[in-house]
């Protein structure tokens, strides 16, 4: 990625560093402009050599003039007059010193580079010891792992030659015995002598190796008796809190993949262990004694394998994706009657014998008892197909099962609800469980999981808050049975709620909320008086409940923006060109100092369904900056024109009717068509069309109009804000200005 780029993407005080890089000597304009260029050339080269440094200063001087004549089809005079600025200044400075500037150019990018590579230390350090300590623990699970293969080998040879040996001692024993019989007198008797103590010792060294193999299977019982801990008692519920995490739009680390490794590596180990329980047990029979190693240890051994392959099993089908609706990938587990979704179990046990053995069923709140019922739920059936078989994928071999056409239909129960439910339906938690059974010959083991719990809304109306509750829950609880949550919703501390509230814009676009934007949430939220401290607490109440019905609940005005971003304002939002959350009196201390058109895109505090507004500083006749906002753009006046086309062509009317467009530079000081010139439209009489039909009818299009603020009455609108303008259109709130073409 482009230096340049990157840079853009920091946050405001690593913005302050790179402004402070630039004046009139070389301005930052030229850094936007050409920064493609400036950065595809080594200037420290450049600088040392006199002559490489008068090429690139020519070529640098071309590269402008090719701007500039970019600029002169769209007829940005503006931008023009200060380029033919810039190029003019640029002549007189370095015309006769060309090293000079390439000097200039290679201390900014250096000092842009170590500005960059602070921020991202600053970022990554919280995250790198977290790293290296999940690196260092998923390294030594995997030694494990490995050394309890290898003790399962060693175990399985050291068997074998076990039973090499007891063949030996078992034949060598029945032949003396044969001969005795046959053969037996004096000359014989020390040679039958001899044999019964080499027999004698051979029964030692059998015994021995009895106890040897005894110990083996106890100490690898033992460590996979560890492993399994370490997989069922950590990894697995650490899995699970990531999947939470990331189905709230956290980071999308709920791979399965490294677990499913472990698990069928466990699996396959106890698996061998228990055929080999019943290889000795066959030695056994051919042959025992008093005290044998084998028959005091083999019921206890045998038991503490099979509950061990049990545990495994048992614990090893999980949801790999949880209840979703394909309408709402980005918000899961909030389901709406009547309307399909999907949800995926996995077995983290790939054995090829258990493919197509194991038929899940879905059913919703089941088992329910008293501790996780909250009196007066709704009840659901579940329609559609409910029962699967897991199977192997053909792309990776996992054992699954999806649920691709789930339906939910409310079961309607006598009386009324109102008077008995207690939670509002956008707090109701229910789940979805999924049961099997696996059958094998001694063995029959039940299975058995459940969803994440979901909310269930009859309109799309009630989704926002649905998934507030979802955020809510996720964030604060990890045990699915909690049915009862939002009976009581325990606070949440700021440090969490701004994590999730970053997680909502970066979830559904490129950038998530920079610290100067948190800061402004955590006023609003927790008053300033509060000074954004994480560990203050917020309440429930406080986040998704309005303090009246006129006034507007915390979290349906971030979703009103959210929605606002994902519609109209996706692209500038992603390049970093809207501030978007700022209190009016910084945003009145960033503007006033700078010069007149200066502008920054704010999103509105009080319209519910999400407005953005443009606040611009002027300079009165006296030389005071006065500072204007227009009345927000929604989603309504976004539908009939783009917004940076309001950007373009927002204009002001004195009482002759004089337009002007107040809009020149974005914050800090970036001419405005450098940005958001991309983003213009084109219109319609300059695309090439030779089939275009003949309109009998004057084109027309709409621009963006409010009266000049010194024009006004005092009394027609607030101090330093744009109400309604005189509109032709009342219904767009704009005017439609007619052109003939």
């Amino acid at each position: 990625m482009a230096l340049w780029h990157q840079l853009q993407q920091l946050d405001s005080r690593y913005l302050e560093q790179v402004d402070q890089l630039y004046d009139d000597t070389f301005p930052m304009e030229i850094r936007q402009y050409l920064s493609q260029w400036i950065e595809s050339h080594d200037w420290d080269a450049v600088a040392a050599n006199v002559s490489l440094a008068t090429v690139r200063f020519h070529e640098l001087l071309s590269k402008l003039d090719e701007h500039y004549g970019r600029l002169s089809v769209g007829n940005n005079f503006l931008l023009q007059h200060n380029i033919r600025k810039i190029k003019r200044n640029l002549q007189e400075q370095f015309q006769e010193f060309p090293v000079y500037m390439a000097m200039i150019i290679s201390n900014s990018l250096k000092e842009e580079r170590k500005i960059l590579e602070m921020a991202i230390k600053t970022q990554e350090h919280a995250a790198s010891s977290q790293s290296s300590a999940a690196m260092e623990k998923q390294k030594q699970l995997d030694n494990q792992v490995n050394d309890l293969k290898k003790k399962v080998q060693e175990t399985e040879q050291d068997i074998q030659v076990l039973e090499d040996l007891q063949d030996e001692y078992d034949f060598r024993r029945k032949t003396l015995q044969s001969r005795i019989e046959l053969e037996m007198n004096v000359e014989t008797a020390k040679e039958f002598q001899r044999e019964e103590m080499m027999i004698k010792e051979m029964f030692f060294r059998l015994n021995k190796m009895r106890e040897v193999v005894v110990n083996e299977l106890v100490n690898l019982l033992k460590l996979a008796d560890h492993i399994q801990f370490m997989l069922i008692s950590v990894e697995i519920p650490e899995w699970k809190r990531r999947q939470q995490m990331a189905c709230i739009g956290g980071p999308p680390n709920a791979c399965l993949d490294q677990l499913q490794s472990w698990f069928t590596a466990l699996a396959e180990c106890l698996q061998q262990t228990r055929q080999q329980l019943n290889k000795l047990q066959e030695l056994v029979l051919k042959f025992s004694y008093d005290n044998d190693p084998i028959t005091l240890g083999m019921s206890t051994l045998q038991e503490q394998a099979l509950t061990l392959f049990k545990n495994v099993l048992v614990n090893s089908i999980v949801v790999e994706r949880q209840p979703c609706m394909p309408t709402h990938p980005q918000r899961p587990l909030v389901l709406k009657t009547g309307v399909q979704f999907t949800v995926k179990l996995r077995l983290l046990v790939k054995l090829p014998e258990l493919n197509c053995q194991l038929k899940v069923t879905a059913a919703f709140d089941n088992d329910l008892n008293e501790k996780n019922t909250v009196k007066g739920s709704r009840r659901f059936n579940i329609l559609g197909t409910s029962t699967k078989v897991m199977n192997m994928e053909e792309s990776n071999g996992c054992l699954t099962a999806e649920f691709r056409h789930l339906q939910l239909k409310e079961a309607k129960s006598v009386g009324s609800r109102t008077n008995e439910a207690p939670l509002l339906i956008m707090e109701e938690l229910h789940f979805i469980s999924f049961d099997t059974q696996l059958n094998q010959p001694g063995l029959c083991i039940d299975l058995k999981t459940t969803s994440l719990p979901v909310v269930v809304i009859s309109h799309i109306s009630q989704l926002p808050s649905a998934w507030a509750s979802i955020l809510w829950y996720n964030m604060l609880c990890t045990d699915s049975q909690n049915l009862p949550f939002f009976l009581n919703p325990p606070p949440m501390k700021w440090g969490e709620l701004a994590k999730v509230l970053s997680w909502q814009f970066s979830s559904i676009t490129k950038r998530g909320l920079s610290a100067d934007q948190l800061s402004m949430l955590a006023d609003k939220l927790l008053g300033p008086e509060a000074q954004g401290d994480p560990e203050k607490l917020v309440l429930w109440t406080k986040f998704n409940k309005s303090a009246s019905e006129k006034a507007t609940c915390f979290w349906l005005w971030i979703d009103g923006i959210l929605d606002l971003i994902k519609r109209y304002l996706l692209n500038i939002w992603n390049d970093g060109l809207i501030m978007g959350f700022i209190r009016k009196e910084k945003e009145r201390t960033l503007l006033q100092d700078k010069k007149p058109g200066t502008f920054l895109l704010r999103f509105s505090e009080t319209c519910r369904e999400g407005g953005i507004t443009i606040t611009w500083v002027e300079n009165l006749q006296n030389g005071e900056p006065q500072i204007h906002s227009v009345k927000p753009y929604t989603k309504a006046d976004l539908v009939s024109i783009s917004f940076p086309d309001v950007i373009q062509n927002y204009t002001l009317l004195a009482v002759n009717n004089t337009p002007e467009n107040p809009l020149l530079y974005l914050y800090p000081d970036i001419p405005k068509d450098v940005v958001f010139g991309r983003y213009y439209s084109t219109p319609d009489d300059e695309k090439m069309d030779v089939d275009k039909p003949i309109c009998p009818y004057v084109g027309r299009w709409i621009l963006p109009v409010s009266d000049n603020p010194a024009t006004r009455p005092s009394d027609c609108m607030s101090p330093g804000v744009f109400g309604d303008p005189e509109l032709k259109n009342r219904d767009s709130g704009m005017d439609t200005v007619v052109t003939t073409y």
